[in-house]
């Protein structure tokens, strides 16, 4: 099969196309034909050599794929009700760059209605991600503000329009104008332009001074001080990345007054069993609003599988708005 390697650490140009043996689906696992390889930001860490695959998985870099099964584990497949022809896309913990990929049945997800490979293979990475960290361990209610950091992203259009549609009012962050407006048009709120504006100041006057209920942070180093800032009281911050460095100081004095609740995670070294059960609540909370078209992909580019060093090339520029994806057609 085709695949896309990584032939050294740094700069786009080491991605390469290159052949590999198709692989071999285990006990529990599928065979997936990949017609699309979402292109996600960790896929660029390990790129360039900060984000190494957790032990046992693929070196290929993608973390979410579209296709068909092509074969698998005749139990698993009787179990979950997937058979040999339907079309699937899937969670990975790396090997998502190939015209062929292994994925445990548990982190299967049926295309839903209506979508296409392209726009199926830029779910699982972003959905599985703002699910379980907003969701499940910010535990965002009908009702509360969520601020999103990075609301043009993959994970930030989620985001968005994820909590819009289970009923939370949505801030959002962006570094342009043109972007802010995007925010709006996916169904933020309010968006923040955080070249021109203090977010945490105008967060607190969009909330009358109260304070919002979750942050949803890609940032960290000196954006927590301001997060802890904005937080209302019993307020939860879930750090997702550390774009802006791993270090923070803020006022651990507001975290004791206003009882809030920092944390984070990371989802690719997680067990199966963990992120079955996101796929799970996904496939019953999510995947009917998506058929609804209640919530839609959001695509700024698709690539030819071997232009996969364009691809990473643009997200390295931040100008995307949504999901970069590749395409094995």
């Amino acid at each position: 099969m085709q695949a896309v390697e990584i032939s050294a650490f740094g700069a786009p140009e080491v991605l390469r196309l290159t052949e590999r043996p198709v692989p071999v689906a285990g006990v529990g696992e599928l065979l997936i034909r990949v017609r699309a390889s979402g292109v996600n930001r960790p896929d660029v860490l390990q790129r360039s050599g900060a984000y190494p695959p957790p032990p046992g998985a693929s070196d290929l870099p993608g973390l979410e794929v579209a296709g068909v099964i092509e074969s698998g584990d005749a139990a698993a497949m009787l179990a979950s009700g997937f058979k040999v022809g339907d079309r699937v896309c899937a969670l990975v913990a790396g090997g998502g760059y190939a015209e062929y990929c292994v994925a445990p049945v548990g982190q299967c997800l049926p295309v839903p209605a209506g979508l296409d490979d392209v726009q199926a293979a830029s779910l699982p990475e972003t959905f599985f991600t703002v699910w379980s960290n907003v969701f499940d361990r910010a535990r965002l209610q009908p009702g509360e503000t969520l601020l999103i950091q990075g609301g043009t992203s993959g994970i930030g259009v989620t985001a968005i329009q994820l909590a819009k549609a289970l009923g939370a009012r949505v801030i959002a962050t962006a570094g342009s104008d043109e972007k802010c407006t995007a925010c709006l048009s996916l169904g933020a709120d309010h968006a923040i332009n955080y070249k021109t504006q203090d977010f945490s100041t105008v967060a607190r006057e969009l909330t009358d001074g109260q304070g919002v209920n979750v942050v949803l942070d890609m940032v960290a180093g000196s954006y927590v001080a301001r997060e802890v800032e904005c937080l209302a009281e019993d307020g939860r911050l879930v750090i997702i990345a550390v774009q802006g460095g791993v270090k923070a100081e803020f006022n651990a004095g507001l975290v004791l007054r206003r009882r809030l609740l920092i944390t984070g995670s990371t989802l690719r070294p997680r067990p199966v069993s963990f992120k079955a059960a996101i796929a799970a609540s996904l496939r019953d909370k999510v995947w009917p609003l998506l058929e609804q078209g209640r919530i839609k992909p959001v695509i700024h580019s698709v690539f030819d599988a071997s232009a996969a060093a364009q691809a990473h090339a643009l997200m390295e520029t931040n100008q995307h708005v949504g999901k970069l994806v590749l395409s094995w057609s």
